[in-house]
C-alpha cells in the first residue's frame, strides 16, 4: 500500500529554497530601481539611463540562468549536490553584501559575478536533490505533488521579500536592502545545514552518478561546447562598434552560435530512434524563447511602467496597511535639480521641476505646509528651499515601485491550486491537453495578457495620465495562468522526453533558451523610451507571443505523435 506520506526532507528543502528565492527576489526587485535611481537622490543610485540598465539587467539573468548547466554537471560528476549547495549559497550571500558597497562600480559588477556563479551551483542542485529523494518506491508516486509544494516555496520567497526591500530601501538605504538578501541566504544555508544533521536521508540521497556509457565527459563538453562559445564572445565583446546595439548583445549572440551548433550536431549523431525526440524538444526551446524575453520584462519595462505611469497614491487606510509591512514613499512638489536624459541614455544637462512622478500628473497638485523635509528630497536641496518659500509644497504618500514584483508570485500561490484542479478535472473527462498541449494553451494566455496593457496604455493616454494599479493586477493575474501552463511543463516534457544518455544536457538546453529569451527582455526594454506610444511597446509584445503560438500550433500534431511515441515514465 502506498503511504500518502512526504519524505522528511521536503520540508528542509523547501526552506533552504525559500529562503535563497527570498534573497534572489529582493535583489531582482530593487536591481533596476536602483541603476536608475539618479545619484542625487536622498539615497544615492547609479543614475543610468533606462536603457543602460534594461541592458545590464538582461545580461544579468540571461547569466544567471547560463551557469546553472555547468553547476549541473560539476556536481553531477565531481562535487557532489550537498556540497555545490553550500558553496554556492556562500557565494551568493558574498554578492548581495558586496552589492551594498556604495560609490564602486567595481564592487558592483565583482558581486553579480559572484551572484551568477553562486547561482549557478545552488539552482539546479536543490531540485536535483529533492527529486532523488522520491527514487524510493513509497514516494514515487507523490513526485509531482512534491514539487508542486517545492514550488510553492519559491513563491512564498518572492512575494514577502519585496515588503522588506521596501522597507529597507526607504528608510535605511540601498545597502541596507541588498545586505538583506546575503542574510536571507545564509539563513537558508543554516537551515539547511541542520536539516542534514537532524534528516540523514538527504546525505543518502547525495550520490554521485556513475558516468553512464555513452556519456560526454566533462573534458569533451568543455572543449566542444564551451571553448568555441566563449572564444565567441570574447570576440563579440572585443569587435570594436557595435553589430547589436551594445557590447555584451554581442557577446551573448556570439555565444550561442557555437552552442546551437552543438545541440543541432547532437541531433544529427543522434541513433535513429533518438532523433525525434530531440527534435521536439529542440523545436519547443526555440519557441519557448520568446515567451520568456517577454514573461521577464516584469523587472525591466513593467518596473518602468510602475514607477512613471500608474497611479500610486495612498489613502489614508492603505497608508497605515503599507506602512505596517513595508513603508510608503514620499514624493513632493518642492522644486530641485533633475538630470535630463535624452532617448539613448545621453546626459543632457540638468533643469529645475517637482518629483518626477509629477510628470503626467493630471489633477490638482497637492499643496500643504510642509515642515519637516519630505522623503525624495536630500538634506541640501531642503536646506535651499527652506529659507525661500514652503508652505506652498505639498507631497503625497506612494506605495513603492517594487511592491509591484510581489503580484506575479501572489498569483502563483492562489492560482497553482486552481490551476491543477482544472487539469485534474480535464483528466477525468478524458480532456486534458497533452504537455506540449498544455505549452501551447501558455502561448496563447501569455499574448492576451500583453493586450491588457495595450488597453492601459490606450486609455491612459499613452503615458500622459497616471494609470490604475488594477492594469498591473490584470497583466500579472492573466500571464500567471499562462507561466503555470508552460514552466513546469516545459520541465516535465524534458524529463519525459530527452534520451537518457543526454538527460542533463537537454536539460541544460532549457534553460539556455530561458537565458536567450532574458537576454531579449533586456534588449526589447531597452527600447522602452524610444516607444512614443506605450500602446505600441506591449503591442510588440502581444504580436511576438502570438506569433510563437502559431508556431507551436503547427507543430502540435508532430510533437503529440513523438510524445506519445517516445515518452518514458
Amino acid at each position: 500500500m502506498a503511504k500518502n506520506k512526504h519524505p522528511k526532507g521536503l520540508m528542509i528543502l523547501f526552506f533552504t529554497e525559500m529562503w535563497e528565492r527570498f534573497g534572489y527576489y529582493l535583489m531582482l526587485g530593487i536591481f533596476t530601481l536602483y541603476m536608475i535611481a539618479p545619484e542625487t537622490a536622498r539615497f544615492a543610485g547609479l543614475g543610468m539611463s533606462n536603457m543602460e540598465a534594461a541592458d545590464i539587467y538582461g545580461t544579468y539573468l540571461a547569466l544567471v540562468y547560463l551557469t546553472p548547466f555547468f553547476g549541473g554537471l560539476l556536481a553531477d560528476r565531481f562535487l557532489g549536490y550537498r556540497r555545490s549547495i553550500y558553496l554556492g549559497g556562500l557565494f551568493m550571500a558574498a554578492g548581495y553584501i558586496g552589492l551594498s558597497i556604495p560609490n564602486s562600480m567595481m564592487a558592483f559588477y565583482l558581486s553579480l559575478l559572484m551572484i551568477i556563479l553562486g547561482n549557478g551551483l545552488f539552482k539546479p542542485n536543490v531540485s536535483v536533490l529533492l527529486g532523488k529523494l522520491y527514487e524510493k518506491p513509497e514516494y514515487e508516486h507523490l513526485k509531482d505533488s512534491g514539487y508542486n509544494i517545492f514550488y510553492m516555496g519559491i513563491n512564498i520567497g518572492a512575494f514577502v521579500c519585496n515588503f522588506v526591500a521596501a522597507w529597507l530601501r526607504l528608510s535605511y538605504g540601498w545597502g541596507w536592502a541588498f545586505a538583506a538578501a546575503g542574510v536571507g541566504m545564509l539563513v537558508g544555508l543554516v537551515w539547511f545545514a541542520f536539516g542534514n544533521w537532524r534528516v540523514p536521508e538527504i546525505k543518502e540521497a547525495d550520490k554521485i552518478s556513475p558516468a553512464r556509457p555513452g556519456d560526454l565527459s566533462l573534458a569533451k563538453i568543455f572543449t566542444v561546447l564551451f571553448l568555441p562559445a566563449f572564444a565567441a564572445a570574447a570576440i563579440g565583446w572585443i569587435i570594436p562598434d557595435n553589430i547589436f546595439g551594445s557590447d555584451s548583445n554581442d557577446a551573448f549572440i556570439f555565444f550561442c552560435l557555437p552552442v546551437l551548433y552543438f545541440f543541432y550536431n547532437t541531433w544529427r549523431t543522434a541513433d535513429k530512434n533518438e532523433k525525434a525526440p530531440i527534435a521536439a524538444l529542440l523545436s519547443i526551446f526555440g519557441v519557448v524563447i520568446i515567451f520568456w524575453a517577454v514573461f521577464h520584462q516584469n523587472g525591466s519595462a513593467l518596473t518602468y511602467w510602475a514607477q512613471n505611469n500608474t497611479d500610486r497614491e495612498l489613502g489614508p487606510k492603505m497608508e497605515q496597511v503599507i506602512n505596517t509591512i513595508a513603508s510608503t514613499e514620499e514624493v513632493s512638489t518642492v522644486p530641485r535639480e533633475r538630470q535630463v536624459v535624452g532617448l539613448h541614455g545621453e546626459k543632457l544637462g540638468t533643469e529645475v521641476g517637482p518629483s518626477y512622478y509629477f510628470d503626467n500628473y493630471n489633477k490638482e497638485l497637492p499643496q500643504g505646509n510642509l515642515e519637516g523635509k519630505p522623503g525624495d528630497l536630500t538634506e541640501k536641496e531642503w536646506e535651499k528651499v527652506k529659507g525661500s518659500s514652503t508652505g506652498k509644497f505639498g507631497k503625497l504618500t506612494l506605495w513603492p515601485t517594487e511592491l509591484q514584483a510581489s503580484i506575479n508570485p501572489f498569483f502563483v500561490v492562489i492560482l497553482t491550486p486552481l490551476v491543477v484542479a482544472f487539469f485534474t478535472f480535464l483528466g477525468r473527462r478524458k480532456k486534458e491537453p497533452s504537455t506540449p498541449g498544455k505549452i501551447a494553451w501558455g502561448m496563447l494566455i501569455s499574448a492576451v495578457s500583453w493586450l491588457v496593457m495595450v488597453a492601459a496604455a490606450v486609455l491612459s493616454g499613452n503615458g500622459a495620465d497616471k494609470a490604475s494599479v488594477a492594469w498591473l493586477f490584470g497583466v500579472y493575474g492573466v500571464i500567471t495562468v499562462g507561466e503555470l501552463c508552460l514552466s513546469p511543463m516545459g520541465l516535465s516534457l524534458v524529463s519525459k522526453l530527452a534520451p537518457r544518455r543526454i538527460a542533463a544536457l537537454m536539460m541544460g538546453g532549457w534553460f539556455l533558451s530561458t537565458a536567450i529569451g532574458n537576454k531579449l527582455s533586456g534588449v526589447l526594454s531597452g527600447m522602452w523610451d524610444l516607444f512614443e506610444k506605450k500602446s505600441n511597446f506591449f503591442l510588440t509584445n502581444a504580436i511576438l507571443t502570438l506569433g510563437a503560438f502559431f508556431i507551436i500550433l503547427l507543430l502540435l500534431p508532430w510533437l503529440k505523435r513523438v510524445y506519445n511515441e517516445h515518452m518514458h515514465h
